[in-house]
């Protein structure tokens, strides 16, 4: 009496066994609750098939760990009770039981991978090696043990080295090479499922990392563009980093009042009360607010002199791919200050006072938001 759901899944373009995994998966959350176990049916055969494939595939200490027996995904845990036993146990067990099996058809087709290796490659080395099966699911546990140690050790690595964002190019290399790989590998998979292949690794070290210093290389993978900046390696947003590269002088109105929110290009801001700001006639009033078209100057509040604005966006260290989100704000050609990323700067002009207003950074941009696509 266990109900049961049949589902048909699309499968897309490309890596036919991989997409129809991913539809799989796709298929049983849709299903599942929240906390809830999944449990599938993969045996010992397939744990070394797994082994065997991904070796072909020159994967490394992760990969050949292939699947566990118990695994914490996002939202469900997933259970492989049988991943110890033969399929000819299994089968046994089910004649024994007269319980009926299905054969999925392409296990026959030797156009894929698995099946090749199943009906072509596995009888002769099973002939050669009558344990073979038994060795690689072994292979797969001490893989599962060493890839534990290393997850431990990228751990500290990745604390020491940076976040998420970005990482300290000077704490990188004082690590070993093999180190470097593992956490660049790790930290460019993000929360992506796989890691990038061993290739795109090497070359974020030759074309990024590596590139000469007056260099502006960028490296794109999987929805990202990977960038050094001043000894740091930063990750960025695809549509974020596009962005920078195709800005174009835009000019427009703004009304603002106390305790209203905006958001902008370079953040969200709050009008707060300041005990020295902006006078409170200018509020309700139409200003205007224009991006940077260059050779601007700015008298920053309670500093000495006029600045060219491009020079105080160096020294407060705003990164270039971000520089496009700087507005101006002003009223008849008067700035009154200058929206960033790092928050609002207050221009010195006639209409500062005491007990007046300003903009409040109150959400800084996120470099890591993503649109997914790659």
């Amino acid at each position: 009496n266990i109900p049961v759901i049949i589902q048909k899944v699309e499968v897309a373009s490309g890596n036919l066994e991989n997409q129809a995994r991913t539809a799989r998966y796709s298929a049983y959350q849709q299903h599942l609750k929240s906390h809830d176990i999944l449990v599938l049916a993969h045996h010992q055969q397939d744990q070394a098939e797994t082994v065997l494939l991904r070796l072909l595939s020159g994967a490394g200490v992760n990969g050949l760990s292939a699947m566990q027996a118990l695994e914490n995904r996002e939202n469900f845990q997933l259970w492989r009770p049988f991943l110890s036993l033969s399929r000819e146990q299994i089968e046994l067990w089910s004649m024994q039981l007269n319980l009926p099996f299905v054969q999925d058809q392409t296990n026959f087709d030797t156009q894929y991978d698995r099946a090749w290796c199943r009906q072509e490659v596995w009888p002769l080395l099973q002939q050669r090696y009558p344990k073979m099966q038994q060795a690689l699911s072994r292979t797969s546990i001490l893989m599962q043990d060493a890839n534990s140690i290393l997850q431990e050790v990228l751990l500290q690595d990745t604390q020491y080295c940076g976040d998420t964002h970005q990482i300290d190019l000077e704490k990188l290399q004082q690590l070993s090479l093999p180190r470097q790989r593992q956490l660049l590998s790790a930290w460019m998979k993000g929360e992506a499922d796989y890691r990038p292949p061993f290739e795109m690794v090497a070359r974020l070290q030759q074309e990024v990392i590596n590139a000469k210093a007056d260099a502006q290389s960028a490296l794109h993978w999987h929805g990202y563009y990977y960038v050094r900046y001043q000894k740091q390696l930063y990750r960025i947003a695809k549509g974020l980093y596009l962005a920078s590269k195709n800005c174009s002088h835009v000019t427009g109105t703004i009304c603002l009042d106390l305790n209203q929110s905006i958001s902008l290009i370079s953040g969200k801001f709050k009008i707060v009360s300041a005990e020295i700001g902006l006078s409170a006639d200018l509020l309700r009033q139409n200003l205007t607010i224009h991006s940077r078209q260059g050779g601007e100057k700015i008298h920053l509040y309670g500093r000495v002199g006029h600045w060219p604005l491009k020079k105080a966006i160096q020294e407060a260290q705003i990164l270039p791919w971000l520089r496009h989100t700087i507005q101006i704000l002003a009223i008849d050609n008067v700035m009154l200050g200058v929206f960033t990323p790092k928050g609002f700067w207050l221009a010195q002009s006639k209409y500062c006072e005491n007990d007046g207003w300003l903009p409040h950074l109150s959400s800084e941009i996120d470099n890591l938001r993503v649109e997914h696509n790659s």
